[in-house]
């Protein structure tokens, strides 16, 4: 098996083309932010092109399906009867893919989905200049069985199914097809009339329809300390090889696959005892050892779900109007695409790693009038793990006039960010958290990297941010390594605080540890939190808006464990805060929590009715 090289290497190209924006602008965007949001804006406002021929998928084949009700997982913890496909229903993925490939060799054209339920056994795979376009009422159910999402890949690896070229929470490999999968396309567009016209990934519905694991099973244990809500993985058991179980059909040893590394370097990667082996674990591991894309193969007999939607290499793209709901993992995950607008979609996934919106390493990026409702993430902005970095940093993305719901951050950066993240513009968003009381937003503006995550963060700007149900008002913690100046449970990085720069993400769940992270110029202004009734703990019924305004948990030196000298490990600066009302915090003895931060500036800033202005350092 060999992976297209050519197909490759436009990946590799496409950021030599990028525009201006996206290097030497620092100064002028610091002189002027907003009105480099507003460049990027505009320019991703212009519509596409496509040639004007319809493709309805019934002519090619297409028929609807009954439905059926089963009990099926709809969050972490809640079930519900849904309708999904009945037995026997017909496949429309041979349709689909014959009326894409028809208006692709014509020079394109779109192709509609009508008003019914559609079942799909099989990945939509966009094509240049084609615009999959789904009418009101559409109902397009993709297969739950992830043997549908191994059958159609370029890449034939023998008993782990015919696989596509994936990423995986931020590394390369062989994987399962997304259920909507582009590579390499120019000119593509996904839309719906309106939230009637709906992708579902069937993510919680049990694989033989009668209560046994579903995709969202595959996550294994919740390892959250002290959450709130989301404390459950749908179908989970003891005993189940999950992708954070040992899984025995990956090697013994790294010695199997990558016999050139030392042996000291074969031990720093596999870590102590037998986890690395887990799929979460071995893939990253292949990542550090150099391991190639070809050899890096998953799909059947392991357990990386893939993305709801992802596009890989892909220019000029238009994601608007629809609903998607119940995803197998996350639900939007375009990878090194350039020029990307997603408008007025709903992102309503509740199960594991559900995050809504997961650009990484893009260029150019609008996100615009969506709501976001999910089991993890809002907007999580990635840019490559480990040594998977070859398409640089996550750069030009604006997010403006959305909606968030429950999900652990509403804007966040990282945590695979090792390419580096810069110039992100967040304006006039309301984290609306309407389910407060039992599946809060735990935390609102945040950042998670950490020494083994590495790479950079600068030019973030955030401004006019309303979040009138404030955010968790209870502490969830991380666990720290041994030897850290940070105790155990006792800084609020997961849930808690408004705005949380978290750099010392999980430090426990990565084996090396060897590229501190660096944050500079962050600007946030204009950000107004409410209280609400706390549920639990002491101050159980009084007024609160959060558990603390600010946690800044900046790189952890101790952490490091690679060779000596050890590179710099800086701390946070350039952070300002303006003109900000945090409401009142639970921890109103410590509203803020500062470690390895250099120069925090609050200005005209009230937490608990108190106006601060001062630089504080830590």
């Amino acid at each position: 098996m060999k992976v297209n090289e050519k197909r490759r290497a436009l990946m590799k190209a496409l950021p030599a083309s990028s525009l201006v924006l996206a290097g030497g602008a620092h100064a002028a965007i610091a002189e002027d932010p907003w009105g480099r949001a507003k460049e990027i804006a505009d320019r991703l406002a212009k519509p596409l092109k496509f040639r004007a021929q319809d493709y309805p998928i019934t002519k090619f084949g297409a028929a609807t399906c009954k439905l059926v009700q089963v009990k099926a997982w709809v969050s972490h913890d809640d079930q519900e009867i849904v309708g999904t496909q009945a037995p026997g229903a017909h496949d429309c993925y041979p349709a689909i893919k014959a009326a894409i490939e028809a208006a692709h060799k014509a020079g394109g054209g779109r192709v509609v989905i009508p008003a019914g339920n559609w079942y799909v056994a099989g990945p939509i795979v966009l094509l240049s200049n084609v615009h999959v376009h789904l009418k009101k009422g559409a109902n397009v159910l993709f297969s739950n069985n992830p043997a549908d999402y191994a059958k159609y890949g370029e890449f034939d690896c023998g008993a782990n199914g015919k696989l596509v070229i994936s990423r995986w929470q931020s590394n390369d490999c062989l994987n399962f097809a997304s259920m909507v999968y582009a590579y390499g396309a120019d000119n593509i567009a996904l839309t719906g009339e309106d939230w009637t016209s709906v992708l579902n990934g069937q993510g919680g519905v049990p694989f033989d329809g009668k209560g046994g694991d579903c995709w969202w099973t595959w996550k294994g244990r919740n390892r959250t300390i002290n959450p709130a809500s989301q404390a459950n993985t749908p179908g989970y058991k003891e005993g189940k090889v999950t992708q954070r179980d040992p899984n025995p059909v990956n090697p013994k040893s790294l010695k199997d696959v990558a016999p050139q590394l030392t042996e000291e370097e074969r031990l720093l990667i596999q870590g102590d005892g037998e986890r690395w082996r887990a799929d979460e674990q071995y893939l990253p591991a292949l990542s550090e050892a150099g391991v190639p894309l070809a050899r890096r193969v998953f799909g059947l007999g392991h357990y990386l779900r893939p993305p709801m939607i992802q596009l890989i290499g892909c220019t000029n793209v238009l994601l608007e109007g629809y609903h998607v709901q119940h995803t197998p993992f996350w639900q939007h995950h375009p990878v090194h695409c350039r020029n990307l607008a997603i408008r007025n979609v709903h992102c309503n996934s509740k199960g594991p790693n559900s995050d809504g919106f997961d650009p990484e390493a893009c260029d150019m990026v609008l996100v615009e009038g969506c709501t976001f409702d999910t089991g993890d993430d809002c907007i999580a902005i990635k840019a490559g793990k480990d040594l998977d970095t070859q398409y640089g940093p996550s750069q030009n993305i604006v997010i403006q006039k959305c909606i968030m719901q429950s999900g652990h951050g509403a804007v966040t950066l990282g945590s695979e960010m090792a390419g580096g993240i810069q110039n992100v513009y967040a304006q006039d968003l309301v984290f609306e958290n309407i389910h407060w009381a039992t599946d809060p937003l735990n935390t609102a503006i945040r950042l998670k990297t950490n020494m083994n995550r590495g790479g950079y963060l600068r030019n973030f700007y955030v401004r006019n941010v309303k979040i009138p149900n404030g955010v968790q008002t209870s502490p969830s913690f991380y666990a720290s390594l041994p030897g850290s100046p940070i105790a155990s449970r006792t800084v609020a990085t997961a849930a808690g605080a408004v705005v949380t720069f978290d750099c010392d993400y999980t430090p426990t769940a990565d084996t090396v540890r060897t590229r501190p992270p660096m944050v500079s110029n962050v600007q946030i202004s204009n950000v107004t939190v409410g209280d609400v009734d706390v549920k639990q703990g002491p101050k159980k019924g009084q007024k609160a808006s959060c558990f603390q305004a600010i946690v800044i948990l900046g790189p952890v030196a101790s952490d490091y464990n690679g060779a000596q000298p050890m590179p710099p490990v800086f701390p946070v600066t350039g952070v300002t805060i303006s003109d900000c009302d945090f409401g009142t915090p639970v921890n109103s003895e410590q509203p803020w929590y500062l470690y390895n931060v250099k120069g925090l500036q609050l200005n005209r800033v009230k937490i608990g009715g108190k106006e601060y202005n001062t630089t504080l350092s830590a």
